[in-house]
């Protein structure tokens, strides 16, 4: 029952605008060809808040129908979708965080708390280290275990198993709350694999129905791809520190190995290619965010976008530089600092704009559910 209160937050201002404004696109309909919010868009008669927070989830802001839209502003019917959508996926955030009251105070001062949460555990873990050992950790440490006589092995591993089982519960949640306020189903292989697909190529970044158009509006209303090629920079980056720190588990506890390892050995070669990767694709992606049209920016979620980006920028940043003086006296340093930004990067992750993937997967299969796979 708290569920169902919590989910139907009695049609806010940004519930009614999308629901204003896809009344007017469809029975206009000339975006239908632009991505999947529109055809979703085109089976509904009347939009609940389940249905605005799906097609606002199912957006990915491109801006595109913006700049072919004839009610645009100046016209009296001022329908402005981008930045609708926007404010109604934003707000999704928070309705269906867990716990919420951690997510509104996130939401209204993201900048800050990041901020905050990360200089504070650099600080704490820097001081904490420091008055220990100084010698340790000022002093220059080579070979497998030389992170390990800074920090043991146990601490350093403890802490993210307990802050990822935290994310993971607030995962789980969120997406419980997500699929029942939206109602919904489970489409089959045939449509999970659809919605692996378009989110793996990023389908709705290529400015058409079949990803295969000349990309999205930036600046102008001039279409360029960059901001796909970024995002696929962002994702695979990640995805390969991921694998970098996975390998890494695996050398440790079933080689008998431990960290940090050579610099050609997979864990480290993972890790390197991934921070570059991930580097590159967060600053092309600020770029872009800044780039975009003006018009098009919900500048209300810029916040958050610009913290998720960022966050994502210096973890990857700070384990390159970890990487680059590991086998000086700043290691102990810089290992605080990593630490810190890590610690700090997956606090906030159940309530930062790293949960629109979530959402967006979940839209993305229900669209596939209700249209059947992409030919």
């Amino acid at each position: 029952m708290n569920d169902i209160n919590l989910i139907n937050l009695a049609e806010s201002d940004a519930d009614r605008e999308v629901a204003r404004i896809m009344q007017i696109c469809n029975a206009c309909r000339y975006c239908e060809g632009f991505c999947a919010v529109f055809p979703a868009m085109e089976r509904r008669r009347l939009f609940t808040t389940g249905d605005t927070a799906y097609l606002s989830n199912l957006c990915h802001n491109c801006g595109a129908c913006y700049h072919a839209c004839q009610y645009a502003p100046p016209h009296e019917f001022a329908v402005n979708a981008p930045v609708a959508l926007a404010l109604r996926r934003a707000e999704s955030y928070e309705q269906f965080a867990w716990p919420r009251p951690m997510a509104r105070v996130f939401q209204a001062n993201a900048m800050v708390v990041s901020l905050i949460t990360t200089v504070v555990l650099i600080v704490i873990l820097g001081v904490m280290l420091a008055l220990i050992n100084p010698a340790l950790f000022w002093g220059v440490h080579l070979g497998e275990g030389a992170f390990y006589r800074i920090m043991p092995h146990t601490i350093m591993a403890g802490i993210p198993m307990a802050i990822s089982g935290f994310v993971i519960i607030a995962f789980i949640q969120g997406w419980r709350r997500y699929w029942r306020a939206t109602g919904a189903r489970w489409g089959g292989w045939n449509a999970f694999t659809d919605a692996v697909s378009a989110t793996m190529s990023l389908r709705y970044l290529g400015g058409d129905n079949n990803g295969k158009g000349g990309g999205c509006p930036g600046e102008t209303d001039r279409l360029s791809n960059r901001r796909r090629h970024y995002h696929h920079l962002t994702f695979y980056g990640f995805m390969l520190c991921f694998a970098s720190t996975s390998t890494g588990t695996i050398y440790h506890y079933l080689l008998g190995r431990e960290a940090p390892y050579g610099y050609f050995e997979l864990p480290v070669v993972l890790g390197t290619v991934g921070g570059i990767i991930l580097c590159l694709g967060t600053a092309g992606l600020w770029r872009e965010k800044r780039r975009m049209d003006p018009v098009v920016k919900a500048f209300s979620t810029l916040g958050m976008d610009y913290v998720f980006i960022g966050l994502l920028f210096w973890v990857s940043a700070t384990g390159l530089l970890l990487l680059a003086v590991r086998e000086t006296g700043l290691m102990g340093l810089t290992l605080a600092i990593h630490l810190g930004v890590v610690y700090a990067f997956f606090l906030v992750l159940p309530y930062s704009k790293f949960v629109h993937g979530l959402y967006r997967f979940a839209a993305l299969l229900q669209s596939a559910e209700e249209t059947g796979p992409s030919r």
